[in-house]
């Protein structure tokens, strides 16, 4: 109906804050690629249904109301909750980071057809769609989320050759100069890492794969933490944030 105070959002629960002595701000990915940031009253009441149908990485179908700064949470139904009932330390570790992503690549009225669907599939895939993930796959495909939606957004990295002179002969990757570099210029490039042929052509795949053909590719553990690690310092410096669950999983 034309000006009603209500609507209906279908959405990905991103992050909780907690406001008051019971209430929790919600910061959401709609549908549609728009954040919305709301007000769960009441939600951290004993009993309350509200939370458990909010919880993070959730995807949950919310009637909201409009308010002067933040909308207000009036009815919540839970509609898929990819990491299960109970998730691992490790899951939650790797989904916290992706949802981290997710928030600083979507933003308040802009609309964004490709944010949703492919934060939707990360988190099943991780959820074990795709069949259980141990952890060396659970931190290749947040690697894979790190450089695909940030690529998405004007942030791809250049795999093809160096991205200074346009050598084909690659032995470097830095974060801050866009890509691949050849052993000459990597001299002159601060924090350049070095990287062998295979970490290239992983690289390369985690552009190229969907998430559900990297969950079940062979690799090692120190391999794609060394992914992982690169997919941070890309994420780091080109969205320009600190992302702290990130770190955090790369602690684990």
């Amino acid at each position: 109906m034309a000006g009603s105070r209500t609507y209906r959002c279908r959405a990905i629960v991103l992050d909780k804050t907690k406001l008051g002595e019971s209430d929790l701000i919600l910061t959401l990915l709609a549908d549609d690629g728009r954040q919305v940031r709301a007000v769960a009253k009441g939600a951290r009441k004993p009993g309350s249904k509200l939370a458990a149908r909010c919880e993070l990485c959730c995807e949950v179908d919310l009637l909201l109301a409009h308010g002067r700064n933040l909308d207000i949470v009036s009815q919540a139904e839970l509609l898929a909750a990819p990491l299960g009932a109970s998730p691992s330390y490790t899951l939650l570790s790797a989904a916290s980071a992706v949802a981290e992503i997710a928030r600083f690549c979507s933003f308040e009225d802009a609309e964004d057809s490709f944010v949703f669907p492919i934060t939707e599939r990360a988190l099943a895939v991780l959820g074990g769609a795709a069949g259980p993930l141990d952890g060396a796959h659970l931190d290749l495909v947040v690697a894979a989320y790190a450089f695909k939606l940030p690529a998405h957004l004007g942030y791809r990295p250049d795999l093809s050759c160096c991205v200074t002179c346009g050598d084909p002969a690659v032995s470097h990757y830095s974060a801050s100069a866009g890509g691949l570099v050849c052993a000459s210029c990597a001299s002159s490039i601060p924090g350049a890492e070095e990287v062998d042929a295979q970490t290239v052509a992983w690289l390369r795949a985690l552009m190229g794969l969907r998430f559900d053909e990297l969950a079940t590719a062979p690799i090692a553990a120190p391999e794609a933490t060394f992914l992982l690690a690169l997919a941070h310092a890309w994420v780091a410096v080109h969205l320009d944030a600190r992302l702290r669950a990130f770190e955090f999983l790369l602690g684990c």
